[in-house]
């Protein structure tokens, strides 16, 4: 199994250090990116990850990087540019946040020091590392904090001695209700912090205003990787639905949806899922809140007209249905339906 640790740089005179290093490997980037540029303008074939090494080939001297560094950001260009299907990516200028990848080869490591090209960085070694090195990077954060990230290969996890199957149904106020009738309330950490974000904005107080953002953002990570460590060693099968929250930050609910941070749930359970060999299924939500979980009969609150309906009846069983309890047993029942398939 493969795991990222991450440790903060302590020295802080290794941050011009690394911000030559960071700008370095912009400018590969960037050549990169005009390469590809060049190959459009002229209707030529698109330059793969082995064409950009030749092209890029001994200019790692002159940049003060790694050879290997040079490659890993060529093979970085390549693999974003299929990922997101561009046929060119952006620019990264002096506002882009720092990165240096590295390889095994190209790093020394010895307690709580780290070699590179050079220069020797020193970070705070709050863990061991369990295991061999096989890359990193070194990355930077809005603060112009600066971090090294361990990628290494660990031994696999114990598998869960949960037994329970739950459904789960993702909402604002409830950040998720399970089948088994048991809600996680949202933190809503932004929210409670907006005021004084917006004042530190006005007053033009931009430092005091990204630390805020920054703690809020841990925070938020912190309460979402509790709750889905509990949630994976607590069952075997885990059923979501597949709202997606890319299309709601684009309404009026934005601030609200990023603030309970769907996304970043969801992929927290799907490796932890797999870590330790629990069930993890993503469904389509649709027509779930107005199902009757008890006899499948349809019937339930429609519409934006229905948000406000907390509570309703069945027409044909009388059952009387909380609706997002309902909505996660009706997600769960087709995590079963689509496993029975399959």
């Amino acid at each position: 199994m493969i795991r990222t640790f991450r440790y903060r740089i302590k020295d802080s005179s290794a941050a011009p250090q690394l911000t030559k290093l960071a700008q370095a490997c912009s400018l590969v980037w960037n050549f990169c990116n005009e390469s590809q540029e060049h190959a459009l303008r002229w209707n030529q074939q698109w330059p793969t990850y082995q064409d950009l090494c030749k092209l890029t080939a001994g200019s790692s001297k002159e940049l003060g990087l790694h050879s290997q560094t040079v490659q890993a950001v060529c093979e970085q260009y390549e693999t974003r540019r299929k990922q997101f299907k561009k046929r060119k990516l952006r620019w990264r200028g002096k506002r882009s946040p720092g990165w240096i990848p590295f390889k095994a080869s190209g790093i020394k490591i010895m307690d709580d020091t780290v070699c590179y090209a050079g220069h020797t960085f020193r970070f705070w070694n709050s863990r061991e590392l369990p295991g061999p090195v096989k890359c990193g990077s070194f990355s930077q954060d809005s603060r112009q904090r600066w971090y090294v990230n361990f990628v290494v290969e660990v031994p696999e996890t114990e598998a869960t001695t949960g037994t329970k199957h739950i459904g789960i149904d993702l909402g604002l106020k409830t950040l998720a209700t399970c089948s088994d009738g048991r809600k996680i309330e949202a933190p809503r950490w932004y929210r409670n912090q907006q005021r004084r974000i917006a004042e530190h904005q006005r007053k033009k107080r931009s430092r005091q205003a990204r630390n805020l953002q920054a703690k809020i953002a841990h925070r938020r990570k912190d309460f979402l990787h509790k709750e889905s460590d509990r949630l994976t060693k607590e069952c075997e099968l885990i059923v979501i639905g597949d709202v997606c929250s890319s299309k709601l930050t684009k309404t009026n609910m934005a601030k609200s949806v990023n603030d309970a941070g769907w996304a970043m749930f969801k992929t927290l359970l799907s490796y932890k899922a797999i870590a330790r060999k629990v069930v993890y299924r993503e469904v389509s939500e649709r027509l779930s809140t107005q199902t009757c979980s008890g006899c499948s009969a349809i019937g339930g609150p429609k519409g934006r007209e229905g948000l406000g309906v907390r509570e309703w009846v069945c027409g044909e069983c009388n059952a009387v249905h909380d609706r997002d309890v309902n909505a996660a047993m009706n997600i769960l029942r087709m995590g079963h339906h689509t496993l029975a398939l399959k």
